[in-house]
């Protein structure tokens, strides 16, 4: 689509949001200390008005001056504390956009929503405490789960690397003693005595293997109580 039909787009799909869906009773009752701007346009705009919507965002993202926006960081300034969270600056500021609306704390109008969030902001933040600790201890049952299931693999790996060696050892021991076989005096001992080191390697990493047998088992069970 070029410029021309997007903007003839534009301006089309506007007037029919203006005519349409600006009459709404949702439009004179909005709070934007209660909703996002940008949130509440895109309920109304993004399916039925997909041009307009795309042209708000940009309209959105435009700077108006920086003068707000200082305002804004000296106010963030004067709410934040030492190991504030993220959440707690931006309901502080929130609160102070509130109050300055309506011209300072005297002036905020006690309604029975406010008394009744005041009145519950206790227990609110008890199940808050108690989410945070249960998302806490998924995170540190999912970490421990993810590092039980990498040493896993890490012994099954080392079991069939151990189970290889020891398969190319028994190999080659049983090559030199056929070869032993066919030869006399010290010939014959030095290839015996070269097939018996190797024997005595490859029952070293059946051993081994062994071990890590029960090792695997171990952690498998682990991870079956988890």
């Amino acid at each position: 689509m070029d410029m021309c039909n997007r903007g003839d787009a534009i301006v089309q799909q506007f007037e029919s949001f203006l005519s349409v869906e600006v009459r709404n009773e949702e439009f004179l009752t909005f709070q934007p200390f209660e909703k996002r701007l940008d949130t509440f346009l895109h309920e109304r705009l993004s399916r039925l008005y997909p041009a307009a919507w795309d042209f708000c965002q940009k309209l959105l993202l435009l700077s108006h001056g920086q003068a707000s926006d200082e305002r804004g960081f000296s106010v963030n300034k004067e709410v934040e504390a030492e190991n504030m969270q993220e959440d707690t600056i931006v309901t502080h500021r929130l609160i102070c956009d509130y109050v300055t609306m309506h011209g300072g704390v005297t002036q905020v109008p006690l309604t029975k929503e406010l008394l009744a969030s005041v009145g519950a902001a206790r227990s609110k933040y008890r199940l808050f405490l108690d989410q945070e600790r249960i998302r806490k201890e998924k995170e540190s049952q999912s970490q421990k789960r993810k590092l039980t299931e990498q040493s896993l693999e890490d012994l099954k790996k080392r079991k069939k690397s151990l189970e290889d060696v020891s398969t190319c050892l028994a190999r080659e021991a049983d090559s030199l003693a056929e070869e032993a076989e066919g030869k006399a005096g010290s010939k014959m001992a030095q290839l015996l005595s070269k097939s018996n080191a190797l024997r005595r390697a490859y029952k070293e990493k059946l051993a081994q293997v062994k071990i890590l047998e029960t090792e695997i088992g171990t952690k498998k069970e682990e991870l079956r109580h988890m």
